[in-house]
């Protein structure tokens, strides 16, 4: 049966089983869950605007770098055409344009000396204790005059040590100035050595103490050991005699490089340089498309209608700088008939701002004009790799708004901030959570004592009821 006292008990929650903490954990976060989710779909917007950036200016930068690498290596540099491919190798500098024309007569290679060591007695394969050093100079058919600038190696070897232990000392101890090995000949273990190319490069063996005089070598007590000399590479460029200490030579006129192979004495072989007009034909080719891809891209994220980047300053700089790029003069020097621009090489604007390629003005201005179409694909101040380098390095530029660079700095000023406002709104949210769950719990004792005294009340109307029937 319900009574007064039993209503009143129930309408005070006493005895309910209310999980007061639990309510103020809800009433806490229902309090803040607008400005959290707010916040938190601004900050899903800024991360995509912040992605988008990052990969319209990775692309810029991968295009950029991609074209600086092969013209640093030389895919687009000028041909050599040499009437005897054997006697070697002609290249041209990155970024020069050779013009004249050339004779080569190799009269002799450069080498590196070498010394094949008898084997050691009875076969051993250690040469016993001492001490070996290796000094550097100059050698003479029986003479040696030492490089004083060059300091000499010494080993001390000890008792045990084996023929290939030493080996692998002396070649690590040089810096591979001498290069030593064990091969294991007829008669045993036998130790070679071998210098660097250039007559400089020459070495004499010394040892004291011990058994180590098997691997003492002077040219005055050659004994066979000498089995190459060390030696410059002599030729002649257009009848000059000139010298290299190595078959790779540089420093030539117009930037020509050497890589001498064989001999052609008496006989000289000519070359002269082309323009590598099928590089440039397909890196042009390459370059309008991959500038085609950042145009897409970039008219995908600037999209009004729902783009990341919608009315964004950086992405609009950058596709207004993409429009403009056929028609900017990246030659300012240019002589006049000599192309100036993109377009003279056939690259046109089409009405969706995407590029195209006209090959056969392509092909026509490398037929009129070859060296001056080359002199564009450089790594100098002016030229394709210089405009679009400047470009790239305009949409990553942090400090001015009105670039990717500024864009990106701006969303992630934004989205730290934002960062900042949840995290002080966790702090508002949990001391909200604390004085609720302080408040309740202040409440339900002081339910609980009146509980005790609606309890005891109870009795007595109970009793007064009884009394009454």
């Amino acid at each position: 049966m319900t009574t007064t006292g039993s209503s009143i008990i129930s309408s005070l929650g006493a005895g309910s089983g209310i999980d007061f903490g639990r309510l103020a954990t809800d009433l806490s976060e229902v309090t803040f869950a607008n400005q959290r989710q707010t916040l938190g779909d601004t900050n899903a917007r800024l991360e995509a605007r912040i992605s988008a950036v990052s990969n319209l200016r990775s692309m810029v930068t991968s295009l950029v770098s991609a074209l600086g690498d092969r013209l640093r290596a030389g895919d687009l540099a000028p041909r050599a055409n040499l009437s005897n491919p054997a006697i070697a190798s002609v290249t041209a500098l990155p970024g020069t344009s050779p013009r004249g024309s050339y004779t080569l007569e190799v009269t002799q290679l450069a080498s590196g000396q070498r010394l094949v060591m008898p084997p050691l007695a009875g076969g051993a394969t250690a040469p016993g204790a001492g001490s070996l050093t290796i000094r550097f100079g100059a050698v003479g058919a029986d003479s040696f005059t030492e490089d004083a600038a060059r300091p000499a190696i010494t080993l001390d070897v000890a008792a045990g040590e084996t023929l290939a232990q030493v080996a692998g000392r002396i070649t690590s101890a040089s810096g591979g100035a001498v290069s030593a090995q064990v091969l294991n000949g007829t008669s045993g273990p036998q130790l070679v050595l071998t210098g660097r190319e250039g007559a400089a490069n020459g070495f004499v063996i010394e040892t004291s103490g011990g058994d180590l005089s098997a691997l003492a070598w002077d040219p005055a007590s050659n004994a066979g050991q000498l089995q190459a000399s060390a030696q410059d590479a002599r030729f002649r460029l257009n009848s000059v005699e000139m010298s290299s200490a190595s078959n790779r030579v540089t420093g030539l006129p117009e930037g020509i490089g050497l890589t001498l192979t064989a001999l052609n004495p008496g006989a000289p072989a000519s070359f002269s340089f082309s323009n590598n007009t099928s590089a440039i034909t397909a890196v042009m080719g390459d370059l309008v498309s991959a500038l085609n891809s950042i145009i897409e891209e970039v008219n995908t994220l600037a999209n009004p209608l729902g783009g990341e980047l919608a009315n964004d300053p950086g992405a609009r700089q950058l596709r207004r700088e993409l429009a403009q790029l056929s028609g900017q003069v990246v030659m300012p020097n240019a002589q006049p008939g000599e192309p100036r621009t993109l377009a003279d090489l056939g690259v046109a604007l089409n009405r969706d701002g995407t590029l195209r390629l006209d090959e056969a003005r392509l092909g026509q201005a490398l037929s009129d004009t070859p060296r001056a179409v080359a002199a564009m694909f450089t790594t100098g101040a002016s030229g394709v790799f210089a405009t679009l380098d400047r470009m790239a390095r305009n949409a990553t530029r942090l400090g001015d708004p009105g670039t990717l660079g500024g864009s990106l700095a701006r969303f992630q000023r934004q989205l730290q901030s934002n960062n900042a406002r949840l995290e002080k709104i966790a702090e508002q949210q949990e001391n909200l959570r604390l004085r609720l769950t302080r408040n309740f719990t202040a409440s339900e004792r002081r339910v609980g004592a009146s509980q005790a005294t609606l309890t005891f009340l109870q009795q007595q109307i109970d009793i007064w009821s009884a009394q009454r029937r």
